[in-house]
């Protein structure tokens, strides 16, 4: 079975910041090892996100903030559409890795930080549980930083959308394989697997700790759980990774173990 890659070619424009996700040249590197592999990976266009979708997960004021510089906001429309796209096509039972940016789990409902605007995992799982695909998901966060807009719109909800977040506490990279492993192992209930996959916790990235065959593993853990729980439903969303030389290997790795 091939990945789909959610991409367009307007995530190249670096015009709309100036931060370590904006940089040129981030991206280029995983689209190269991309367009390498055909026959692994399939490349699919989203559209933007409309304002109704994001409303699903910010407020009005967060939404006219971001609107306030338009170049900005069409990154970031685009980005959130594309993690739609995203979680879509693993619903519809194709796994799916979405090569976005700017990234989105710093994104809270009213603010945002960490080179991020809007959630893009959020909007994407709330979209699916607004038209009743979906009542319970699970998200792994990899990110070397805590993904706190994740869990401040998406736990402990009202609505009754139940979604279960690790961000796995673990310093010593065997003992974080083996944390994920624990909580995948006893997870009972999800409808979906998503992935906050940020590669800045690579040991050539800002973390220092995840090695490139990790990153693989983690693929498969979420491989195997999905297929456990879900009929195989999983996506995966990019985050951090900073490391240009590696984030494209890396990236790859993560995908041999997820497909």
């Amino acid at each position: 079975m091939s990945i789909h890659i959610i991409f367009h070619e307007q995530y190249y424009n670096s015009d709309y910041a100036d931060d370590p996700a904006a940089l040129p040249g981030r991206l280029e590197g995983i689209m190269a090892v991309i367009k390498s592999k055909p026959d692994m990976y399939h490349i699919e266009k989203p559209e933007p996100a409309s304002d109704t979708d994001i409303l699903r997960a910010h407020g009005k004021g967060q939404l006219n903030i971001i609107k306030f510089n338009r170049l900005r906001y069409e990154l970031a429309a685009l980005a959130a559409g594309g993690a739609i796209k995203a979680a879509q096509t693993a619903y519809n039972g194709t796994p799916s890795f979405a090569v976005i940016r700017p990234p989105g789990h710093h994104a809270s409902a009213n603010s945002c930080w960490g080179f991020c605007d809007f959630n893009n995992i959020a909007i994407s799982l709330l979209k699916l549980y607004s038209e009743e695909k979906i009542r319970t998901a699970f998200i792994l966060d990899f990110d070397f930083h805590t993904g706190d807009g994740n869990i401040n719109i998406l736990e402990n909800r009202k609505d009754g959308f139940k979604v279960t977040i690790l961000n796995p506490e673990s310093v010593d990279r065997i003992n974080y394989l083996s944390e994920v492993e624990r909580v995948m192992d006893n997870l009972t209930d999800a409808d979906i697997l998503a992935a906050s996959a940020g590669f800045d916790h690579g040991i050539e990235d800002w973390g220092g700790l995840l090695s490139t065959e990790d990153y693989r593993e983690l693929g498969r853990m979420m491989k195997q759980t999905a297929e456990r729980l879900c009929q195989g439903r999983r996506f995966a969303i990019l985050e951090g990774g900073y490391n240009h030389a590696v984030l494209g290997r890396n990236v790859n790795s993560f995908c041999e173990g997820f497909e």
